[in-house]
This record gives C-alpha cells, structure tokens and sequence, in this order.
C-alpha cells in the first residue's frame, strides 16, 4: 500500500516523491515554466511585456481560459471535448445576428446563447451515456451539428455586428485589468472552490477517477457526466459572447483557433488525460503560458503553423509523459540487486549451497 501522499499508480492525487522523500507541489511545474517564460520574453522579444503588450495578452489569455475550464471538467471524466470551436462560433453568431447592434436585444441574445449551449451538453452528455457512443465521436458530431446550424442561419456570410454596450463592456477594465481577464479568474476561482470544497466537488473527482467504484457508492455516474458536458458547453457560450464583445463583427472564423489549445493548457497544467484529479487553476495558467509563447512568437514572425506545431508537441508529450511508468521505475531501480551490506557470494539456498546470478535473477 503506497505511503499517505505518496503518487498512486493512475495517477495518484498527491504529490510525487523525489530523492531523499522531498516533495514537489504536484501542479508546480507550469507555475515555474510560465515565471520562467515571463523572465525570457524580453530577451526574446523586447517589446513583449509592455503594458499594452500585456493588456492585449491577458485579454486573449482570458477568453481561453474561460474555453479551458469547460475542457478540464471534461478532461477530468476521461473524455475529449471537440465541440469548442463551434459552440464559440454558434454563440457569436446567435449574438450578434439577434442582437444586429441592437442593445434593447442583447438579453434575450445572451439567453439564446445560453440555451444553445445547455442543448449542445446535453446532446453530448446523452450520447456518451446513454447510447455508449465514444466523446470524441460523439463531440465530433455534435461540433458538425453546431458548424452545420451557423452556415444554415448565415448562408456563409457572417456581417452582423455586436451590440455597443457588449463592444464597451469586453473592453473596459477594471483597477487596470481587462473585465474578460477578471471575469477568467473569478470563474476559475469559482469552479476550483466548488471541486475542493463542497461534497459534489469530491463525487464529480470521484467519478472521473474510477466510474465503475462511484457507480458501486451508489453516485449516478450518468447525471455527473451529462452535467459536465452543459458546463462545458456553457463556458465555451460565454467564451463566445465575450469573444463577439471585444471583436464586434466575428465573422466565420471564431472560435476556430481555440481547440488545441484548450486541451493543451489543460496537459500543461498537469491533468491527466486518463481522467481524475485535475486543476483548473493549473489549466488557467497553462492557458497564460500558451498565449504568452504565441504573443513571443508573433513578435517574431513565426507563421501561424509554428503555433499549431508548439500545441500539437505538447499535447503528445503530454499523452506519452502520461504513459511512461516512472513510479514503477523507481520502485524496481530502489529495490533491485542485493542487500547492501550482503555481498553477493552470501546469499545461499535452501539448502545452504551458494546461488548464482541466474537462480538469484540477475542477468
């Protein structure tokens, strides 16, 4: 039985051991990798943490995390949501096509908004659970349903335009942050309060780490998993209607560049693809990390392909770093061979005789 916090072998929820028993935070690594990202960025391109530089960062910073939150959850319950491209891309234009500039119609815009995005978790999470359809295929489908529905309500021209008091409110700030920046964290803070702190928290926790264990606790799996999916789909909405408020004609083409890199702030924050533990705090500064790279990246002409190259390596380091046995590892290079104090040429039989290397294992 492994030590009180010691890692487990899925993945473990507590923090890993290094040499000597030290203890490393178990989400402390993007923490450094994004202290150290911010460290270098001048020497990489100087006008980089500029305050204009930084407002425009933590804006685009803020719109992902908000889309990464929903991917985390479900992340959390091992499965993979695809339908954040068009979920962000349906609300855009549900907003601005009902709303058409119109401020007296932003309300009922924003509910639609919401009521699209509750209709598409729900299809999602009743796929997965209830017909036994995998989330990748599932949330493929669905994302073509939601692609599909924005051609069908545009006929491929998207020119409407965003309310103004949405276009001053996505792009006000607040004691010199950006409202999209604040509003990231008090979801963040919100969500993370509720899995750490409150009984639903530890049962969602508990159904993504082992569903077959919450089934026999007598959790209904199913109503947590469906759930997942609407928050989700609900955090990709309001991604969506703060995106049409800082850019006030969206067009076709938002939400298109925020798939891969909502799965890859999720594996850099540290949650495990295999489902379980996971933090979205991790997840909110990963997402920093990544819109930090990009902003360097810019800077310094590197094509939109470089970016798509930078996500999809994290993404495979995650999955195989996910896959390497290190805890095993460590176990059999602690425990293998002799006896310190017992040389070799000591160990005997049964009956007294000598063993050699091949009756004792060794190679």
């Amino acid at each position: 039985m492994p030590a009180q916090g010691a890692e487990s072998q899925d993945g473990g929820t507590g923090p890993r051991r290094g040499p000597a028993g030290l203890r490393a935070p178990r989400y402390a690594a993007i923490w450094v990798a994004t202290a150290a990202m911010f460290a270098c960025s001048p020497l990489l391109a100087s006008n980089s943490l500029t305050q204009s530089a930084l407002t425009s960062m933590f804006v685009f910073a803020g719109l992902l995390v908000i889309a990464a939150i929903g991917q985390t959850l479900v992340i959390q319950q091992r499965g993979l949501d695809l339908t954040v491209p068009g979920m962000i891309l349906l609300s855009t234009v549900i907003l601005t096509q009902y709303a058409n500039g119109s401020a007296g119609r932003l309300p009922v815009a924003i509910l639609l908004v919401l009521a699209a995005s509750v209709a598409s978790g729900l299809l999602s999470g009743v796929a997965i659970t209830q017909f036994g359809i995998t989330p990748l295929i599932a949330t493929l489908g669905v994302n073509a349903l939601l692609t599909g529905t924005v051609y069908a309500l545009t006929s491929g021209q998207a020119t409407a335009t965003s309310p103004n008091n949405l276009a001053t409110f996505a792009s006000q700030k607040v004691l010199g942050i950006p409202t999209i920046a604040v509003i990231a964290v008090i979801a963040v803070v919100l969500v993370a309060l509720l899995i750490r702190t409150t009984v639903l928290g530890r049962r969602f926790v508990a159904v993504g780490s082992s569903p077959a264990a919450a089934r026999a606790a007598g959790i209904p799996v199913s109503a947590y998993l469906i759930t997942t999916y609407v928050i989700a789909s609900l955090s990709y909405g309001v991604a969506g209607i703060l995106f049409a408020g800082y850019f006030p004609t969206p067009g076709l083409s938002a939400g298109s560049d925020y798939l891969l890199p909502t799965i890859a702030a999720v594996v850099l924050g540290g949650t495990s693809l295999a489902g379980g533990t996971g933090s979205v705090v991790a997840t909110a500064v990963g997402a920093v990390f990544l819109t930090q790279l990009q902003q360097v990246l810019t800077a310094n002409g590197a094509a939109q392909s470089v970016e798509y190259i930078v996500q999809g390596t994290i993404i495979a380091l995650g999955m195989l770093l996910r896959n390497i046995p290190r805890r095993r590892w460590w176990e059999r290079s602690a425990t293998s061979g002799p006896p310190v104090d017992a040389p070799v040429g000591s160990l005997t039989g049964a009956g007294g005789e000598p063993l050699t290397a091949g009756q004792t294992g060794g190679e």
